[in-house]
């Protein structure tokens, strides 16, 4: 969630700036999930952070194209210190032997909290225009809940079984 930001005097280009390092903070995760689902040979679900890396990454350059024509070359003031996980994924959320569903499962998640947080600010906000940026977000976190759920609906099911049952035993070297 965002510490310290004092919602009430968000201004548009902090709120721009807060926008763009929830991307990049989201992004970052993906990242680290798919280097680590790599490692656990669950390419699948590898890949399919990978796209969701991209997806935040593209958000992202977006709301810095939009940032830079509104404010051109004014310093950010909002520092990444000031959000924790508002849109990226859970840190305990990945598994050794993730299956794409569970990778897509961790997606909607992280973009349940994200619509979840602009949400949560929209009464706090003073500014007209803070407040339709934040309206804004949220529908489009709605907006990529449904793409993930679209994309979960034409998974198979998965079988009852758990990834820890074709976990190694650790081993001495």
């Amino acid at each position: 969630m965002a510490k310290t930001v004092d919602f009430a005097t968000l201004s548009l280009k902090d709120a721009l700036d807060l926008a763009i390092l929830m991307e990049e903070e989201a992004r970052e995760r993906y990242l680290e999930f798919a280097d680590q689902m790599e490692i656990h040979h669950t390419q699948e679900a590898a890949s399919f952070f990978r796209r969701m890396a991209e997806n935040e990454a593209k958000h992202g350059r977006q709301l810095s194209e939009r940032r830079q024509a509104a404010f051109p070359g004014q310093p950010r003031a909002v520092k990444r210190s000031m959000l924790w996980d508002v849109e990226a994924p859970d840190y305990d959320a990945a598994r050794a032997f993730m299956s794409v569903r569970q990778a897509m499962e961790v997606a909607l998640d992280a973009e349940r909290k994200a619509h979840d947080f602009f949400q949560w600010a929209l009464p706090h906000l003073k500014d007209a225009e803070v407040t339709r940026l934040f309206e804004e977000l949220r529908e489009e976190e709605s907006q990529h809940q449904e793409l993930v759920r679209a994309q979960l609906a034409g998974l198979p099911l998965e079988p009852d079984a758990d990834a820890d049952d074709y976990a190694d035993e650790p081993v001495g070297h």
